[in-house]
C-alpha cells in the first residue's frame, strides 16, 4: 500500500488514501518516485478542462528509481534512476513515422488501463499515463527513460513536463534563432523553461510578461532582460522595448484567448506566435482577413514541445551539466502530497513557478 492523490471526479478535491498496486507483469516497470511536479495541465484535469478517464491518480511530471522490472525489459534496470515520460511514442503510427513523435496516435492510450485499486477495492487510472503523485507506481516500459548522467534526481522531475516543452517550445516549435529577439507570456514553470531556452538560443531582447510584479526577480534570473507587468498595453510595450518593430518570437505559456492575442499583437510583421499553454474549448481567438494578409505573421501550437524526449534528453542534460540550464531555478516550492492542493490555488492566483512534490 502507497499514498497517491486521486481525482475521483471533475471538481472534486483530491483525496489523499493508500492504493495497492500491482507488481509489474511484462512489459511493465515498478518505480518509487523521489519526485513529481505539479504542473498547469494537472490542474486543467482536476476542473476538466482536459478530460481523463477517472477516477485516477492524478501527475505526469516525475522521476525516481525503479524497483522490479517485468519480463522484457531491459533498457532498465532496479536501482537505476529514471525521468518518467508520460507521452511516449508508438513508433508505427504515421506521425511517428514522418519523425513527428509528439503527436503519436497512441501516446495516451495508456490512460484508460487500470493502474491500481485503493483499499476499498475501487478501480483507478494512471492520470497521463504514470500517476506520478503517489509514492510508487507501475508504468509501461516506454514511459521510462534512463536519468542522464549528472542531473539531480529529485530535479529531474521536472525534466518530464515543463523542461522538455520550455526547450522544445524554443528550439523546435519557434526556432528561435540567435539574435533574436522573445517575448514570453507567463512566467510559470513552462516560462521559466522558456526563458533559460532562450537565454541558450542567444536569443535577445527576452522579454517577460506576467500579471505579476513579484515575478520580476524570478524571470530575470531565468534569462529575461525585461519585464513587463501584464495589461492593456502589453503590445505596445514590447513594441517599445524592440525599437518599435515588435518581437521576432512570442511564446504564450497561459493558454487564454487574451494572451494568445496578445502574443500576436506582439510581434512584428513576419513575426512567429508559438502557443504552449493549454486553454479551454470556450477560449476562442479571433482575426481578420485584412490582418493576416498585411502582418503575414505565423501563429502555431506547440505539444509538449515539439520534442522527442529520447533525443532531447541528452542535449539538455549537456546544458545542466555545463550550467546552462539551471532546474532549481524553476522550483518556488517543495511541498508534500497533501500541498498539492495549495499549489492548485498557487496556481490560479499566478503566484510561483513550479511546486515540487518532493517524496
Amino acid at each position: 500500500m502507497v499514498r497517491a492523490a486521486i481525482l475521483s471526479a471533475v471538481g472534486a478535491p483530491l483525496e489523499i488514501a493508500g492504493i495497492e498496486l500491482p507488481e509489474p507483469g511484462p512489459g511493465r516497470v515498478r518505480v518509487r518516485l523521489a519526485a513529481a511536479g505539479v504542473c498547469h495541465s494537472d490542474l486543467s484535469l482536476s476542473n476538466g478542462t482536459m478530460r481523463i478517464p477517472l477516477p485516477a491518480v492524478l501527475g505526469h511530471e516525475g522521476a525516481g528509481t525503479v524497483v522490479s522490472v517485468g519480463e522484457g525489459v531491459t533498457h532498465v534496470a532496479p536501482g537505476d534512476g529514471v525521468v518518467l515520460n508520460w507521452a511516449p511514442s508508438c513508433g508505427t503510427c504515421p506521425a511517428c513515422l514522418i519523425g513527428e513523435v509528439w503527436l503519436c496516435d497512441s501516446a495516451l492510450a495508456g490512460a484508460a488501463g487500470i493502474h491500481a485499486r485503493t483499499a476499498e477495492g475501487t478501480e483507478l487510472h494512471p492520470g497521463l499515463n504514470v500517476g506520478a503523485f503517489a509514492e510508487e507506481t507501475v508504468v509501461a516500459a516506454n514511459c521510462v527513460l534512463p536519468l542522464p548522467a549528472g542531473v539531480p534526481l529529485a530535479d529531474a522531475a521536472l525534466l518530464g513536463c515543463a523542461v522538455l516543452t520550455g526547450y522544445g517550445a524554443v528550439h523546435h516549435a519557434a526556432r528561435v534563432r540567435e539574435g533574436e529577439s522573445v517575448v514570453v507570456l507567463g512566467v510559470g514553470g513552462v516560462g521559466l523553461a522558456v526563458l533559460q531556452s532562450a537565454r541558450i538560443a542567444g536569443a535577445g531582447p527576452v522579454i517577460a510578461v506576467d500579471v505579476s510584479p513579484e515575478k520580476e526577480a524570478l524571470a530575470r534570473a531565468a534569462g529575461a532582460t525585461e519585464y513587463v507587468v501584464a495589461s492593456d498595453t502589453t503590445a505596445k510595450d514590447v513594441r517599445r522595448l524592440t525599437g518599435g518593430r515588435g518581437a521576432d518570437v512570442a511564446i504564450e505559456c497561459v493558454g487564454r484567448a487574451t494572451t494568445i492575442r496578445t502574443a500576436w499583437d506582439s510581434t512584428r510583421r513576419g513575426g512567429r506566435t508559438t502557443v504552449v499553454g493549454i486553454g479551454g474549448k470556450d477560449q476562442r481567438v479571433t482575426f481578420n482577413a485584412l490582418e493576416l494578409f498585411h502582418w503575414g505573421r505565423t501563429l502555431s501550437g506547440c505539444v509538449y514541445g515539439n520534442s522527442d524526449p529520447s533525443k532531447d534528453l541528452p542535449v539538455l542534460a549537456e546544458h545542466i551539466r555545463a550550467g546552462r540550464f539551471e532546474l532549481s531555478a524553476l522550483v518556488t516550492e517543495r511541498i508534500a502530497l497533501d500541498g498539492i492542493p495549495a499549489a492548485f490555488e498557487n496556481m490560479l492566483a499566478g503566484r510561483g513557478g513550479r511546486a515540487l512534490v518532493v517524496f
